[in-house]
C-alpha cells in the first residue's frame, strides 16, 4: 500500500486495486463542509493547487446533474474537467465521475463520504475508482497530490474565515 500524509491529508494506493482513497479531517460542522463542495462559488475559491485560478462553466450539483470548470495560470488555460453528479446526499454522500479533457477515456468514479467525528469537525473520505492501475498510476503521477494538499488548505482557510 502506497500511503502519504501531509497536515492530516492521507492519499492511499492499494497496489492491487486501481483505486486512490483521501481521508481528510477539516474543523467545520458536516453540513459546511458538504455546502463547500457542492457550491460552486466556494468551490472555486479552494479546490486545486494555490496558483491556478478556476473558472466554473457549468456547475449542477444535483443527483443527475454535471459540471465543468478550468483552471488558468496568468490568464491562460491549462486544464478543464468535467463531469457528472450521480448522487449528491445533503451533507453526507456525493458521487461523481470526474475526466480531465487531456484523457476523455480516463474516467474516474468518486464517492465522498461526509461524516461528524466529534467536536464540531468533519471526515471526509474519497474513493476514486479507475478502470486500470496504469490509470491510478498516471493520475497519482500527475501531480494530483499536491492538488488535493494545496486545495484542502485553502478549505481549511475558507472554512474557518466562515465561522468568525
Amino acid at each position: 500500500m502506497t500511503s502519504t500524509t501531509d497536515r492530516e491529508t492521507r492519499i492511499e494506493a492499494d497496489p492491487a486495486l486501481p483505486t486512490i482513497r483521501i481521508v481528510r479531517e477539516f474543523d467545520a460542522p458536516q453540513e459546511r463542509v458538504f455546502r463547500a463542495w457542492i457550491e460552486p462559488q466556494l468551490v472555486a475559491q479552494w479546490l486545486g493547487p494555490v496558483d491556478l485560478d478556476m473558472k466554473i462553466d457549468e456547475w449542477e450539483a444535483r443527483t443527475g446533474g454535471h459540471y465543468r470548470y478550468s483552471v488558468h495560470r496568468e490568464g491562460q488555460q491549462v486544464a478543464a474537467f468535467y463531469g457528472s453528479f450521480h448522487e449528491v446526499r445533503p451533507a453526507s454522500r456525493l458521487v461523481q465521475t470526474f475526466t480531465f479533457e487531456g484523457v476523455p477515456d480516463g474516467v474516474s468514479l468518486d464517492t465522498a463520504v461526509f461524516e461528524p467525528v466529534g467536536g464540531g469537525r468533519t471526515r471526509v473520505t474519497i474513493l476514486s475508482v479507475v478502470d486500470s492501475l496504469v490509470a491510478r498510476d498516471a493520475i497519482l503521477a500527475s501531480g494530483m497530490e499536491r492538488g488535493v494538499v494545496e486545495g484542502y488548505r485553502k478549505l481549511d482557510a475558507l472554512l474557518a474565515a466562515a465561522s468568525s
